[in-house]
């Protein structure tokens, strides 16, 4: 797994100076390229970050998942734009160069079944109880938090996203660096389906490589029978994409 915009300086000014054309493929995306390639010649899945993604006279922030024979599983389109205003602290607006993605993205791959979201995704949790309700395992949100909400809510939305919803979250941030435009929190993480950190690293470069066992979703699932336990009559969560495809 890769941090968010790995390929460029996270910018509005860099996004459309780095945006490749995915569905092209080749010279159009050779940050794709290498990635299917590596995912081939490793056999390996590689839930690939994400790069700015340029489709016709669009940009979407865009993570893509090859499987181990470098083929193209799934492609994720950042939904929720990261758009805020914390007055002396930081301003960011992707709005006004990205477009958001219409699609929640769930992908059967040969480690599990994987909900994907990026960054700013991580803060919905309708997001991922739709994602655990259609069976994911694991959700990997790449993410670069910055200086101001990452000591506050980085570690918590990810033990907040595994507790409620019993299953594994990983996330994966670029490395801090105090001289860019945009200095990322860092502190890429594995958090359990107890919502315990299982591997973390501090601000710098860095690789986690962790087990994870997902005969455990099922202990903590009857330890804690939550879905049972949903108060149906009082509250549902409507996936609206399932709904339509059913009908």
């Amino acid at each position: 797994m890769l941090p968010e915009i790995w390929n460029s300086p996270y910018s509005n000014d860099s996004f459309p100076v780095y945006a490749e054309d995915i569905d092209a493929g080749g010279e159009a995306s050779p940050s794709t390229t290498m990635l299917s390639e590596a995912a081939r010649l490793l056999k390996i899945t590689i839930v690939g970050g994400s790069i700015p993604e340029r489709s016709g006279d669009r940009l979407y922030n865009t993570c893509c998942v090859f499987d181990s024979d470098g083929k193209l599983k799934a492609k994720h389109r950042k939904i929720h734009l990261f758009d805020i205003d914390i007055p002396g602290k930081i301003t960011f607006i992707e709005s006004k160069t990205l477009t958001a993605g219409e699609t929640p993205t769930i992908v059967d791959t040969e480690v599990g079944r994987i909900g994907i979201g990026i960054c700013y995704d991580i803060r919905f949790q309708e997001l991922a109880i739709i994602y655990a309700a259609r069976g994911a395992h694991l959700i990997c949100y790449p993410g670069a938090f910055n200086m101001t909400t990452g000591p506050l809510h980085w570690e918590l939305l990810q033990r907040a996203r595994a507790a409620d919803n019993q299953l594994y979250v990983a996330t994966c941030s670029p490395a801090r660096d105090v001289a860019a435009g945009y200095v990322a929190w860092g502190h890429s993480t594995l958090v359990g389906p107890f919502g315990e950190v299982l591997a973390t690293t501090e601000h710098e470069e860095d690789i986690i490589i962790a087990e994870i066992d997902y005969s455990l979703l099922e202990v903590r699932r009857t330890n804690l029978p939550l879905t049972k336990q949903r108060r149906g009559d009082l509250y549902q969560l409507v996936d609206v994409q399932r709904l339509k495809s059913d009908s």
